[in-house]
């Protein structure tokens, strides 16, 4: 029988892991993210997936790939899915978030956040603003387009960025049509209600980049996205370059009055709880070119939960390390807590982004 074995690293991500030994069938998705050259990336998920059926413990694999950068997963991580999967031994059965007797969205205040020195993790504040004002991106607002056209232009961009014949640019943008947008190595049926998605008119859509799975309304998110050359992020760790290119994000929030701080590796919160979320990949230099970070956050504005609810699944394992269990809760609308319209918001993103770079 095939068998799926999932495990939330915490702090971190998901992997799943989908085996059946007895043709040595084994399939490693979630909602990781991988960075370093594709073919390596590639080569390094099937050595994974191979020493895993053969029996082998696959912790020294990493180190065989010095080019490629697993981010928000670790190699006892995937061995504990993949034990799951071939022993059906889960503690936490992924099942599918309850459609009935929704929570709605937490309203209650947490603890306030103060900011700290190092809250931007390797860089200060004040050496964060010295690189976005040396780096001094393009600001654009682009029109609707449809999800695919969308993330045809993030890839486009990015290795245009990557073969020197892009400048830096952060483009805010607009979705034409409602989407899912699940991540690089999600796995489809796992993540999304294929059915619900096309009864409710969603399109399906996968990014160049991990991380998981986003319930995208036209009106009600806002994302945006940053091509920037790999020099950027010079000598600052994976996770910590999330920081650097939120930096300006974090500061336009703020004057909004929201008390935002990161979490994890690659959530925004406020007070009340998540509001948004990023993903980023790094491009190899192309000819003579800089090379590539592609960085992108999509905001929740004005959320319908239940209608993500029954799109997306969730299961108890992702959650399993989250202070609050419901998917719902976790994400809390921007409207709310700023009382603001979405054009003024947008706006002010687009006045403060433009102010950094001075």
């Amino acid at each position: 029988m095939m068998g799926r074995g999932v495990y939330k690293q915490p702090g971190g991500k998901l992997v799943g892991v989908t085996a059946r030994l007895r043709d040595g069938y084994c399939h490693i998705d979630g909602d990781f993210f991988i960075d370093g050259n594709e073919d390596r990336a590639h080569e390094m998920l099937l050595d994974i997936e191979r020493t895993l059926v053969a029996g082998r413990s696959i912790r020294g694999i990493p180190q065989q790939y010095p080019d490629v950068a697993l981010v928000g997963m670790t190699m006892q991580g995937i061995e504990t899915a993949f034990r799951r999967a071939v022993t059906q031994d889960d503690p936490v059965p992924q099942e599918r978030a309850s459609q009935t007797s929704l929570p709605r969205i937490a309203s209650s205040r947490a603890s306030h956040h103060t900011s700290t020195g190092d809250e931007f993790g390797e860089l200060t504040a004040v050496e964060c603003a010295a690189r976005w004002r040396s780096l001094k991106p393009t600001v654009l607002h682009d029109a609707p387009c449809s999800p695919q056209e969308q993330m045809d232009t993030d890839l486009q961009w990015a290795r245009e960025v990557a073969a020197g014949s892009r400048k830096a640019t952060l483009r805010i943008w607009e979705w034409a049509a409602p989407a899912v947008v699940i991540g690089r190595f999600q796995s489809l049926p796992d993540e999304v209600n294929e059915q619900a998605a096309q009864a409710e008119g969603i399109q399906i859509v996968r990014r160049c980049t991990g991380g998981g799975a986003m319930f995208i309304e036209p009106g009600n998110t806002i994302t945006y996205s940053l091509y920037a050359p790999l020099d950027f992020a010079k000598g600052v760790s994976i996770e910590d370059s999330y920081r650097l290119c939120d930096y300006w994000l974090v500061t336009a929030l703020r004057e909004l009055g929201l008390d935002v701080r990161f979490t994890g590796l690659n959530d925004i919160a406020s007070q009340y709880g998540k509001i948004g979320g990023a993903a980023q990949r790094r491009f190899p230099p192309i000819d003579t070119g800089p090379g590539a970070i592609l960085h992108h956050v999509t905001l929740a504005y004005d959320i319908d939960g239940e209608k993500m609810m029954r799109v997306l699944h969730v299961s108890r394992e992702k959650m399993s390390d989250k202070a609050v269990k419901s998917a719902v809760k976790r994400v809390d609308p921007m409207r709310s807590q700023t009382g603001m319209s979405r054009d003024v918001v947008v706006n002010h993103l687009i006045a403060a982004a433009r102010r950094v770079t001075i």
